[in-house]
């Protein structure tokens, strides 16, 4: 079982470089890359299966100690998120394989190894049991995002990459420095000698560390004010990037930040994070309906929907950690699948721009479908994952008498909707005018890979609302283990 950790982090770094040293033969690369793609999603299905039954997996490098050496940890809550992040990119890949096989989608042959490093890092990053080897994790998806951002060369592209680098950057330097900083008080980085060592801190103290890196992660979740590279950004960057992007990376700092902040008992902290969550949600949404561009209305929501996780978190309660898990759980395939289908959306009219497409419902009926179901779920409308979701974390906030988030988050539910349905007459309804731009779309074969790999994306957001109940039961564990690290402690401690 410690291989099967292991490998899940060491195999797409292997890949990377098979595939780079096969770049030129595009049909060995794609099917490699799709390989190991599948291979580690199928160990991470494994590993929430062993995870669920027997409880935490912790892999010693190098049979070091905690306190001096790298432990990967894969608990409840790293099991759940590997699997639905590892499935997101074997998805996007397909699509992606798809959409180079048109000349106007081909993509340099850099993309798939640079894409496997991007895995490697998400992985790593989320079985990490400390905090060097989290920083480590942060510099690789740094590294890899930034080639795929930008690999096209294009002005725009590389001007907001540059954004991105510089606020990514800055969040790095703050990283290392709160790294030196914890090392200082506690004598360690790891994160379950912390979760003993942090709460006996002076208070000041313990509320400075989790100020700190509250800062840090939240650069990398894009809370409020802490996100004005993330708009910028994403719009320009190609869309099966973009879609990973999306799903992925903003959800990896909302991880670390409910992952640090539970374990180390930040519960002093609650209040500024209801806050930070309130004017997140409100900034985000107001962003979206502001914009003319659906990219650019996804864009914004990925802001808006990070504040319901933060919310969650800020509750510091069993029911809203579980709200913001199943949150999370449920907005990597939602963000992603809307995305996947902004870039059809492209292919077919030349543009994301509302004013200059229309009626995409007549001529391609399923594609509306595909933009329907995941957009009602961002929404929050019965009977979708989004739902759900929001449906825990409103329930937690009442409990806890949190009455202004609670409004503030049904608020900004219905202006979501407001937003999805701006895209909705844009791009989709109003009359299909001969005259309208048409580029040729992808390959016929290529279209309909991409087709199915958006049409399983829209399925995985149908399962997160079909599977809410054991969804919910998993959640709620994992929960509960974050807040009361105790078995954390003992599973990793020799």
């Amino acid at each position: 079982m410690s291989a099967m950790v292991a490998v899940i982090v060491v195999a797409p770094m292997l890949g990377a470089g098979f595939t780079l040293a096969l770049r030129s033969r595009t049909l060995v690369r794609d099917l490699v890359t799709l390989g190991v793609l599948a291979t580690v999603t199928a160990l991470a299905a494994w590993l929430l299966v062993v995870v669920e039954r027997d409880g935490t997996v912790v892999v010693r490098v190098g049979d070091w100690t905690p306190a001096l050496g790298i432990v990967l940890v894969a608990d409840l809550f790293a099991a759940l998120v590997l699997l639905v992040a590892l499935a997101t990119v074997l998805v996007v890949e397909v699509y992606a394989i798809g959409q180079r096989r048109s000349a106007a989608g081909a993509d340099p042959s850099v993309v798939s190894p640079v894409l496997l490093v991007l895995t490697a890092g998400v992985a790593l990053a989320l079985l990490t049991g400390d905090l060097f080897t989290l920083f480590v994790a942060f510099e690789l998806i740094l590294v890899s995002s930034y080639v795929l951002l930008t690999h096209r060369g294009g002005a725009a592209q590389i001007r907001s990459g540059m954004t991105y680098v510089v606020m990514n950057l800055l969040a790095s330097t703050l990283f290392l420095l709160g790294i030196a900083f914890v090392y200082a008080a506690t004598g360690t980085v790891n994160l379950a000698l912390l979760a003993e060592r942090i709460p006996e801190l002076d208070p000041a103290v313990r509320a400075g560390i989790g100020s700190w890196f509250l800062v840090v992660f939240g650069t990398k979740a894009a809370i409020f004010p802490l996100f004005s590279w993330l708009p910028d950004s994403y719009p320009t960057a190609p869309t099966t990037i973009t879609a990973v992007f999306a799903g992925l990376l903003t959800k990896i700092g909302v991880y670390t930040l409910i992952r640090f902040h539970t374990l180390t008992g930040m519960q002093d902290l609650g209040p500024l994070l209801l806050a930070v969550a309130a004017v997140t949600m409100v900034v985000g949404v107001a962003g979206a309906l502001a914009q003319d561009d659906m990219k650019r209305i996804l864009s914004f929501h990925i802001v808006s929907q990070i504040g319901y996780m933060v919310m969650g978190l800020g509750l510091f309660s069993v029911a809203g950690v579980a709200g913001a898990v199943v949150f999370l759980v449920h907005q990597i395939p939602v963000k992603t699948v809307l995305f996947l289908v902004g870039g059809l959306v492209e292919d077919e009219t030349g543009t994301s721009a509302l004013g200059r497409t229309s009626g995409l419902l007549t001529r391609r009926p399923l594609l509306a479908g595909f933009f329907a179901l995941p957009a009602l779920s961002l929404a929050g409308l019965p009977p979708f994952s989004g739902f759900v979701a929001k449906l825990a974390l409103v329930d937690a906030g009442v409990a806890e008498s949190a009455t202004p988030i609670v409004v503030v988050s049904l608020a900004v539910s219905l202006l979501t909707l407001l937003s999805m349905v701006k895209i909705w007459m844009g791009v989709f309804w109003g009359p299909d005018e001969p005259g309208d731009p048409r580029p040729s779309p992808a390959s016929r074969g290529g279209h309909r890979l991409m087709m199915s790999a958006a049409g399983v994306a829209v399925g995985a957001t149908l399962a997160v609302a079909l599977l809410a109940g054991p969804l919910w039961g998993m959640s709620e564990r994992a929960a509960r283990e974050l807040l009361e690290p105790t078995a954390y402690i003992e599973a990793v401690s020799p």
